[in-house]
């Protein structure tokens, strides 16, 4: 059960398996047991899963009073040196593709690729933000379960939905600790110019964010890859592996051939 030392935090991590690197990087509610359905498949498929908490998250540490989201590219980057990796794809959901991008851009070097799941992962760019900003109106109208997974599959999987709640339970971190992730991202530009990999993956239902805005997104970022999943919500890994598996798996197909 190994930690990294990041900056004076603990970062608890885990590998699974062997091949290519493949690096999750949770949302807000999750921790690195969150991928219990991604491990498996990815493993099985020749590559080496690498799954973190990042800080105030899971079993990382959790004695602050306050987290400071700018570290949390800093607990990705100690996770690969102790684990000694040189080079990763990072899966980012939600908010942890902010984190997995600001690697990307600081550090292109060592990201092979990067999948923004669910997120812009940060861009700088107006357009994108009223977007977003319209976006996140219509959201907060809704329960915010309601806004993460589909009534259907709350209705028909209450065993799965109540598991889904209590990974959260696990974390000290709040969401008013992340918000400052969001800002300082990179341009358009900045993006393009990277050479890296990067693929936007969303759902036809997210409520979060809507895929018109990912797929506005993509059109902007030269180079980038869209998966657009029919019949998805935003927690597509949570509510369909399957198909974020699926997504993910064409991805790196593409980054590692």
């Amino acid at each position: 059960m190994p930690f990294a030392d990041s900056d004076g935090a603990r970062i608890y991590y885990e590998v699974h398996g062997e091949g290519p690197a493949v690096l999750f990087v949770h949302g807000p509610g999750g921790h690195h047991a969150a991928w219990w359905q991604q491990t498996p498949y990815f493993t099985k498929r020749g590559y080496a899963v690498v799954t973190l908490d990042l800080r105030g998250f899971g079993r990382s540490t959790s004695e602050l009073d306050e987290y400071d989201s700018l570290e949390f590219p800093g607990d990705i980057l100690a996770v690969l040196d102790d684990a000694g990796i040189d080079r990763a794809v990072l899966v980012g959901q939600s908010i942890g593709a902010s984190a997995a991008l600001k690697v990307a851009v600081a550090h292109p070097d060592r990201v092979a690729g990067v999948v923004l799941a669910h997120s812009l992962g940060g861009l700088d760019n107006a357009e994108l933000a009223e977007l977003v900003k319209a976006d996140r109106a219509e959201a907060e109208k809704l329960p915010v379960l309601d806004r993460l997974m589909s009534k259907s599959f709350q209705a028909s999987n209450p065993e799965m939905t109540f598991l889904f709640r209590q990974m959260g339970t696990f974390n000290r971190a709040k969401m008013q600790d992340l918000r400052n992730l969001t800002v300082g991202g990179p341009s358009i530009e900045t993006l393009g110019a990277l050479g890296v990999p990067v693929c936007f993956l969303t759902g036809e239902n997210d409520a979060v964010i809507r895929p018109a805005t990912i797929r506005h997104a993509h059109e902007l970022v030269s180079g980038s890859v869209l998966e657009l999943i029919p019949e998805a919500p935003h927690s597509m890994y949570w509510e369909r592996p399957d198909l974020f598996n699926a997504g993910v798996g064409r991805f790196l197909e593409r980054v590692y051939a």
